[in-house]
């Protein structure tokens, strides 16, 4: 990846978004964990937007395979980040692998255990950072703190001017498609206060909104299938897709003995987001 790519995944970096209509609050826990599982059926009475929040809550309710890509574009050069891993959403913890082909650092693995995060290290070799995961920030856009999985089923909770866009498949099966807008607020959730400031003048700089949209595939089970987000800026656009699959498998995780950890109280950079 050039200098230049990397430079626009930093300068694209802290959430954006206009929209108007429907209203959906997205309320977020001192320390950055936002409002709690609900019902997977709560509300599901037939709107979209109810169908939608259905679908999210019930994934946070149960485990999944994670595989999502978060592509930034501008300045003519394309770069793709991804991350992998299978995630207890119910139970708070999981262990992703997060991957930028190209990067200065190309790869980087991640536990969520106990109300922690745990990130490699590439110096000393096979010692892991260690950092709360309710005082994780996001510093670029549409990135989760610390590709926190949660953080973008959150987001797409918070979907308003949801329209019903059809049957569709994906991996040849049956998903119903809804799509709407996501608003300033929601996108900027868990944002690093010094990061908006490029944002709020990129926001003003395009008459007070900042084009945002979101898509969501429900499967049959009414579940969450695939979440994409999308937002832009004058300088560029960033797409995070997320897919899930293989619901309600038991999850393990390895957590790293305390001897090979360094306790931190920020992270940064392209791979944690």
């Amino acid at each position: 990846m050039s200098s230049a790519a990397a430079v626009l995944l930093l300068a694209l970096g802290t959430g954006c978004s206009s929209g108007s209509g429907e209203k959906a609050r997205v309320t977020e826990k001192p320390g950055g964990r936002a409002g709690a599982k609900a019902s997977a059926t709560e509300g599901a009475d037939g709107r979209p937007v109810d169908i939608v929040r259905a679908a999210v809550a019930k994934a946070r309710a149960t485990s999944a395979r994670i595989d999502e890509t978060i592509v930034t574009r501008g300045a003519g050069e394309e770069s793709t980040l991804s991350l992998a891993g299978r995630f207890d959403l119910a139970a708070d913890k999981g262990e992703l692998s997060v991957d930028l082909p190209g990067g200065a650092v190309d790869h980087m693995d991640e536990v969520f255990s106990g109300g922690k995060v745990y990130l490699t290290r590439t110096v000393p070799k096979g010692h892991w950072a260690v950092i709360d995961r309710a005082e994780a920030r996001a510093h670029s856009l549409l990135r989760a703190p610390l590709n926190d999985p949660e953080h973008l089923l959150r987001q797409a909770s918070a979907i308003r001017d949801v329209s019903d866009r059809g049957t569709t498949t994906i991996d040849g099966r049956p998903v119903h498609l809804y799509g709407g807008t996501l608003d300033y607020r929601t996108l900027t959730l868990g944002v690093a206060d010094e990061s908006r400031k490029p944002l709020e003048t990129a926001r003003k700089a395009l008459g007070g909104g900042l084009p945002a949209s979101a898509l969501v595939w429900v499967d049959e089970e009414g579940r969450p299938a695939r979440v994409e987000l999308s937002a832009a800026l004058n300088t560029g656009d960033v797409t995070a897709t997320m897919n899930l699959s293989d619901f309600g498998k038991p999850v393990k995780v390895t957590v790293p003995d305390a001897s090979r950890t360094t306790p931190t109280d920020s992270v940064s950079g392209v791979l944690p987001g």
